[in-house]
């Protein structure tokens, strides 16, 4: 098949779905698939690129807004961003426009399969529903966009269950045209040559881990909460991977709550470096007020490390409390405090989580994801 895959962001920029596309293109290009990945240009110039064999159009995707000088800079650049599309579309000429998280590139993903009349496929990665902006609930023309793309679209698909009954709930779907795909991973992603001491600076003892972008959404104040609540003692430091708007506020936190010393922020890692961090660690925690999915929770269980798992959004749907995993609501900050403080006191449950998760998490490779997507594929 001909397939474009329209994504609202890629590499080199770094992030779930830029690593959910970029992996599903190279599953489908091996398979013999013709792939094409349209993403959207963030400094919005048009662009071509080869990237691991697969071309990629950097798209720009201008969108109305309210202001008069926004909408004369929308009326003078939508022509030629809409005729690049196009340049795009016919290059490949797909039998399926597929979108991933829905953005602007799926509002001209979607004004190209009506206007070729080419089948549409729809993947929600949490957008809807895990974003401090809030931009589905307060944006008129992102809801308008979604509604019709979701109506048009033949499939829809979500990483989890949550995520489609929010498009069901939100956005129109019809339950019969909606599936659950998860999240993959590569078993076979190693740690950074590095040392430890290289990533972490610093850290000598044992630590608790986290990773992700920092943002309220997340819920890393939460972990700082819990754990200095948790009193495990000097030698055992927090160490929060990622970057993010959140960053001056935790190092606040920490600090009031009389771990300053304690909480490492060693910022944006490489790939390599957060599959070392999890790792080494001691226990790792997903503290998110609301998560779609968690491909944290898989990179925790690849690590062969003990997981604590917000309970708030799709994690329960593939953890099972207390025997991959332990889910936990992140806001009852006792209870989260008690889950760290179990994990490391009760080596026998750790190590039990640790290896009953490197065994779950053989279930979750990009190889099943492409396949579930090729099994939908076969429909249209």
């Amino acid at each position: 098949m001909r397939i474009a895959l329209a994504t609202s962001s890629y590499a080199p920029h770094v992030g779930g779905v830029e690593e959910h596309v970029r992996n599903l293109a190279d599953v489908l290009r091996r398979r013999g698939h013709e792939i094409a990945v349209w993403t959207v240009a963030r400094d919005g110039k048009f662009s071509q690129e080869q990237r691991d064999g697969v071309q990629v159009w950097n798209l720009p995707a201008p969108l109305p807004a309210r202001t008069l000088r926004d909408v004369a800079q929308f009326a003078t650049a939508a022509p030629r961003a809409w005729s690049q599309w196009n340049r795009a579309f016919r290059a490949l000429k797909p039998d399926v426009i597929h979108v991933h998280c829905f953005g602007p590139n799926g509002t001209y993903a979607n004004a190209l399969a009506a206007r070729h009349q080419t089948t549409l496929m729809v993947s929600s990665h949490g957008e809807t529903l895990a974003d401090d902006a809030g931009v589905f609930e307060h944006s008129r023309l992102a809801q308008t966009s979604l509604r019709s793309a979701v109506h048009r679209s033949a499939i829809v698909t979500g990483c989890s269950r949550v995520v489609l009954a929010d498009l069901e709930a939100r956005f129109g779907l019809d339950s019969d045209k909606g599936f659950v795909v998860p999240n993959g991973i590569d078993l076979h992603e190693t740690a950074t040559a590095d040392t430890s001491a290289s990533v972490l600076p610093g850290v000598t003892g044992r630590y608790v881990a986290a990773v992700g972008r920092l943002q309220r959404v997340k819920g890393f104040d939460l972990l700082v909460h819990a754990f200095a609540r948790a009193q495990l003692g000097a030698d055992v430091s927090l160490v929060i991977g990622g970057d993010g708007p959140e960053r001056t506020r935790l190092r606040e936190l920490a600090v009031q709550n009389g771990i300053g010393h304690q909480l490492v922020l060693p910022g944006q890692l490489s790939r390599g470096q957060v599959a070392e961090l999890l790792r080494n660690a001691a226990a790792v925690a997903v503290p998110s007020r609301f998560e779609a999915f968690g491909i944290a929770a898989l990179e925790t269980w690849r690590a062969e490390t003990p997981l604590i798992v917000t309970n708030r959004g799709g994690p329960p749907e593939f953890v099972t409390h207390e025997v991959d995993g332990l889910l936990c609501d992140p806001t009852a900050i006792d209870t989260f405090a008690a889950f760290i403080a179990t994990v490391l006191d009760n080596s026998s449950l750790a190590r039990t989580l640790a290896e009953n998760g490197r065994r779950r998490v053989e279930s979750f490779t990009w190889d099943h994801t492409a396949s579930a997507y090729e099994a939908l594929y076969a429909q249209f």
